[in-house]
Formats: structure tokens, sequence, C-alpha cells
């Protein structure tokens, strides 16, 4: 279901049907291998949510250990990292998020956020650009520096 949602967004007549596209997407991501890998997934964005960033990143910890092949562990453990400016740890998340889930829109344009809070403008340019190639309704799109008319 991934690959034909990601499909549907290429195509998308809206900003309106690209939102629900991506919502389904967030649900499939988020939906973890079995009970105890999904508590720690929704213990981990729950303590981020409420500014416990040091909790979230070691409750994902646990979730990456126990889950090695679950890339939205890597993606979230990523996230908790980049709001504390660990840009280093978190771009070693997203690249294995990326390998496991090569069409990960989140990792791939959280690859791009990371890469410009690294000061690697020329390849955060090249990653937002990959997102933006699989969900063109992206936000991050407005980050891209083309000029233009050109062609993403």
């Amino acid at each position: 279901r991934l690959a034909e949602i990601v499909s549907e967004l290429q195509t998308a007549r809206g900003e309106g049907d690209a939102r629900l596209l991506n919502a389904e997407l967030w649900e499939l991501w988020t939906d973890a291998p079995d009970a105890r890998a999904q508590a720690l997934l929704d213990a981990g964005m729950s303590k981020r949510s409420a500014f416990d960033l040091l909790g979230s990143r070691d409750t994902l910890d646990q979730l990456v250990e126990y889950c090695p092949d679950y890339a939205e562990g890597y993606n979230q453990r990523a996230f908790s990292n980049y709001l504390q400016q660990n840009f280093a740890a978190a771009l070693v998340d997203l690249d294995r998020a990326i390998a496991l889930s090569p069409n990960h829109i989140a990792a791939i344009s959280g690859r791009g956020l990371t890469l410009m809070g690294l000061g690697r403008h020329d390849e955060a340019q090249e990653a937002l650009k990959d997102a933006v190639r699989l969900n063109p309704w992206l936000s991050e799109r407005s980050l891209i520096n083309e000029p233009e008319g050109v062609d993403i």
C-alpha cells in the first residue's frame, strides 16, 4: 500500500487530497511490528510531545534495539535528535531509515532539513528534491532553491 500511496501523491489533484494520503502514510509508518514495539514507539513519541527529548530518545533507543529493521524507529529517534540539534546523530538514523524504506518521504525530507542544520546545503537541496519528487505537495518544497520555471 505504501507504493500505491506514493504513486497517488504524485498525481493528487490538490493539497487536500495530498493531506489525506499523507495521513494514511503516517498510519502505515507508525504501525509497529508488534505490541511491544508499538508501546515503545508510542511512549517515545509521547515523551517527545511533552518535550522530554532525552526520555524520548532513550525510549526510541530501546525500540531500535528491539526492532532493528523497523524504519520508523530510526525516523522517530532522528526527529528527537534533530530537535536537540544533534544533527549528526539524526543523519545516521535517517540514513538507516531510508536504507530500510527507500521511499520514506518523511525520512528523506527530514534528511534534507538535517543536512541544512549541518550546513551541507547542496546535499540538503538534493534530499529535498528527492522528497518532493515523491510528494510534490510537501511543505518543504518551499525550501528548494530553484530558479523559477525549472522543474524539480
